[in-house]
């Protein structure tokens, strides 16, 4: 007698019949789902980020006008964030200098001879000691320079500890990412080609009539 070697199962994966057959609202719950899912996961993955905003203003000497202030303004605005600024920063922040780099950012505006300096960091209080530390070694620098700007750098606001993170929270991640799988899947939904008939059946072709016999006509 002859052993007959048996052949191992694959298991069967769903036909593609069967993902045919699935109701067309399913990619839109699906695309919904997983969108969630992914924008959640990110929101907790993510360590939250904190801001914090110093303000110094511009103030014109005897010998100024406040439209030189304002000119002034614009131009320390874009300087905070060079390497001689940042050089003298890193000591009161305790940070490097491209920790400051990458998370400072200055704004100014042409109303106002004002400039806003805010620095983005994972701690609160470092985002508070970069935001005064780059504050201060500006108005430095600008009073090293006063007797031939005529322009001098105050500081009008000292930046707080924040009591909340600027970033959004893993329910706003959640809910966007629903959102903008909602959209793709609404998108894969409308490119869903037709079915054309029961079953997978082709729908039965229009038949052309023939062309019409003329009658006829007595002369």
């Amino acid at each position: 007698m002859t052993d007959t070697p048996t052949r191992s199962r694959r298991p069967r994966l769903p036909s593609l019949d069967r993902v045919r057959k699935l109701p067309a609202w399913s990619a839109l719950v699906a695309g919904t789902l997983l969108g969630g899912l992914s924008g959640g996961a990110y929101g907790l993955l993510t360590p939250p980020e904190y801001t914090a905003t110093s303000y110094v203003v511009a103030v014109p000497t005897d010998q100024a006008t406040p439209e030189s202030a304002r000119g002034f303004a614009q131009a320390y605005g874009r300087v905070a964030t060079q390497l001689a600024v940042l050089g003298d920063a890193q000591v009161w922040a305790g940070v490097p200098v491209r920790a400051l780099r990458d998370g400072v950012r200055t704004a100014t505006s042409p109303d106002a001879p004002m400039v806003s300096v805010t620095a983005v960091s994972e701690r609160p209080g470092t985002a508070v000691d970069m935001a005064n530390a780059v504050a201060r070694a500006l108005t430095r620098h600008a009073e090293d320079t006063k007797d031939s700007t005529r322009v001098r750098l105050v500081q009008f606001s000292r930046a707080v500890k924040p009591s909340a993170p600027a970033s959004a929270s893993p329910a706003v991640t959640a809910l966007v990412g629903a959102s903008a799988g909602g959209l793709l899947g609404g998108l894969a939904l409308l490119a869903r080609p037709r079915r054309g008939g029961r079953d997978g059946e082709a729908a039965p072709s229009a038949s052309v009539p023939g062309p019409a016999t003329a009658a006829d006509v007595p002369r």
